[in-house]
């Protein structure tokens, strides 16, 4: 997410363009996946993010982890998502140990001597799974329930709703910075133009789709947006302690895979536990 409060450069419109193609020429493979790709093939897609941006965030927290440990924790990452799709819930608790098992007896074996930098590998390598895996693990099991497909949709359109508000707002009312030490060019005027469209575009799916009631559209979509907008922060954080500027360069104009869906890693388990407890 971007949220300016001042004008912007010739090259900061240049990137604004480039963001918006990407966008646009995204916008079909994305359609095709939620709605009629068939179940293995969204859960492959949804396999394929998470390894490319628990890779990016390997490179911002955990740079030296060796690449065979970054293979082993990819493979039972691959067998999590296998067993969300054939609904063999009882092994994930022993995928998710996996992630902090795998790591922490490499380094037990192959780095034994006293560091406690050797900690801080482990707990970063789990930190990165976790944080990018389990999410997007949510957004595959979130299409396998009564109306998936459509709160999916709902999802995308409430974070990129949020995405271009506070763009928007926040360039053209922008004054008063909502976190300075983490994301200078953010405002308070942006986030809360964002939440107001969220709120917004939820509006108009509970006219034309009635997922739920009124009510509760608007609630999981304020939800939705301010948890969203949370986990763009954390991102931001991440890498302002790290020095990066962005997670990757796969994407033009937005950077990363991760930078794109930092929204979304915190706003799915808000949308996951709404349609459990529904």
């Amino acid at each position: 997410m971007t949220d300016k409060g001042i004008a912007a450069s010739p090259r900061g419109d240049n990137t604004h363009l480039k963001r918006w193609i990407t966008g646009l020429l995204a916008l079909p493979l994305v359609f095709y996946m939620i709605g009629p790709a068939p179940g293995w093939l969204f859960m492959f897609f949804i396999f394929a993010v998470a390894v490319l941006a628990t890779e990016e965030c390997y490179r911002i927290l955990t740079p030296d982890l060796p690449p065979v440990l970054r293979i082993c924790v990819h493979i039972s990452t691959a067998f999590f998502f296998a067993a969300v799709f054939l609904r063999q819930l009882m092994v994930l608790p022993f995928f998710i140990m996996l992630w902090a098992a795998l790591p922490m007896t490499y380094l037990m074996f192959a780095r034994p001597r006293h560091d406690p930098q050797q900690t801080a590998m482990m707990g970063r390598n789990t930190l990165a799974t976790v944080y990018v895996v389990m999410p997007l693990v949510m957004i595959a099991a979130i299409r396998m329930m009564p109306q998936g497909h459509f709160w999916l949709f709902f999802l995308l359109a409430v974070i990129v709703a949020t995405d271009t508000g506070a763009f928007y707002c926040g360039r053209t009312f922008g004054r008063h910075k909502l976190y300075e030490a983490v994301s200078p060019k953010k405002t308070w005027e942006g986030a809360v133009g964002g939440t107001i469209l969220a709120v917004f575009v939820a509006a108009l799916f509970y006219r034309f789709f009635r997922l739920a009631g009124l009510w509760s559209s608007l609630t999981i979509a304020l939800a939705i947006s301010v948890s969203g907008q949370i986990g763009d922060l954390v991102e931001s954080i991440i890498k302002r302690h790290h020095g990066v500027k962005d997670s990757g360069s796969m994407l033009p104009g937005h950077g990363g895979i991760l930078d794109r869906i930092d929204s979304i890693l915190f706003s799915a388990p808000v949308l996951y536990l709404f349609l459990v407890f529904m």
